[in-house]
């Protein structure tokens, strides 16, 4: 881990907000994203999303062919960040969103070592701090998991620390999350991070398993912090939908607590 990046030199005028961590990839980390953005604008705050690095994006199709153009991050599309920002409903440039875009659905890393172009981590932190004296509440939704690495030695548990922004984790809600989910909240307490909640999020709809009806219990039983709701399985992702999702499923009590005031 890089030293030094819970004492981030910029983190005395952050926005309040969350940064999203899955326990893995495929969890549903964007969902709940929007659904944060709109519960902290259910609270009467002007929210904003950011997903400060996507891999895995399109490239735009260019009707000036040259084997001299040189791959810049704006001439690909940013899938999640383009959601994120239709969520929030802000004007915001999506470069501020999403400053850091890959075409390889990779870790960072790798698919910067791939296409040539490190991680400009300064321009993240330039991106979120425009973002951040704008709106009320920011939403960052991570990449992966705490351990996924953005560049060598710098790890998106870095980033978290950095932006100095309490936790959510996101877990699967049938078996094995309790293994994924616990060592995704204790490695976090454990590097100094505050860990504001855990959701479970149902990305599929549900299987009606025994590790799916007791998941919940446990892991509000034994985690150090508590489970602020089990998100639903959506059959549509407008922004109705999720925001009456996360009314009626997440903890507004806690949520409101870190954003709020």
């Amino acid at each position: 881990m890089k030293k030094g990046s819970s004492q981030s030199s910029y983190n005395k005028k952050m926005a309040k907000g969350f940064f999203i961590t899955g326990t893995d990839t495929g969890v549903g980390k964007t969902i709940i994203s929007a659904a944060l953005i709109t519960a902290a604008r259910m609270i009467g705050l002007k929210s904003c999303g950011m997903k400060p690095i996507e891999t895995g994006c399109t490239r735009k199709k260019l009707k000036v062919k040259s084997l001299k153009l040189k791959i810049q991050d704006r001439d690909l599309t940013p899938h999640d960040g383009m959601f994120l920002k239709k969520i929030a409903g802000v004007n915001a440039s999506l470069d501020l969103i999403t400053p850091v875009r890959f075409e390889n659905p990779l870790a960072p890393l790798t698919a910067s070592e791939i296409e040539g172009r490190a991680v400009d981590i300064a321009t993240i932190n330039k991106a979120y701090q425009k973002l951040s004296r704008q709106y009320d509440a920011m939403i960052v939704e991570g990449i992966g998991g705490l351990l996924v690495p953005i560049r060598r030695n710098y790890f998106v548990l870095d980033l978290a620390s950095d932006l100095g922004l309490p936790i959510v984790v996101v877990a699967k809600p049938g078996i094995g999350t309790i293994n994924h989910t616990m060592l995704t909240v204790n490695y976090a307490l454990k590097a100094g991070l505050t860990v504001a909640g855990i959701i479970i999020n149902y990305v599929r709809p549900p299987e009606g398993t025994p590790a799916e009806a007791t998941n919940p219990a446990i892991i509000s039983r034994i985690s150090p912090v508590p489970l602020l709701g089990v998100f639903p399985f959506l059959n549509d992702f407008k922004s109705t939908t999720i925001g009456k999702a996360a009314d009626r499923n997440l903890d507004r009590e806690v949520i409101k607590k870190y954003i709020a005031g």
